[in-house]
């Protein structure tokens, strides 16, 4: 599961693009979220090793530093998502998600997807 944060993370690397984790700390600030530079470049880390972004190494001033751009959410992600939610509430639990997602207005709709990286 993505935390609020790696969620955030996520979507602001999405606008823009592809981005190193300074950029992307700028981005976040920009959205009112104020976080450390390491925090930012251990939640992409993660991320990568979740298999959610991608990146690349590339030569810059001081050394090497990482250029990460989300990739597409893996169907084995949400399949685990839903795996986790059965087994914390069982199937009333996805049930329930579902019928809460349904009631969501199209601006909801819109920021929950934001907010898990998705379009």
């Amino acid at each position: 599961m993505l935390g609020s944060l790696e969620a955030e993370v996520l979507a602001a690397l999405r606008e823009l693009g592809e981005a190193p984790a300074r950029e992307v700390r700028l981005a976040l600030e920009r959205r009112g979220i104020k976080v450390a530079y390491t925090t930012v470049a251990t939640i992409l880390s993660r991320l990568h090793d979740k298999h959610l972004v991608k990146r690349r190494r590339e030569t810059c001033r001081g050394g090497e530093r990482y250029v990460y751009r989300a990739g597409d959410i893996p169907e084995k992600y949400f399949a685990n998502l839903l795996k986790g939610v059965v087994a914390m509430f069982g199937p009333s639990g996805v049930v329930h998600l579902n019928e809460e997602i349904a009631k969501l207005k199209p601006a909801e709709e819109r920021e929950l997807r934001r907010r898990l990286g998705l379009k």
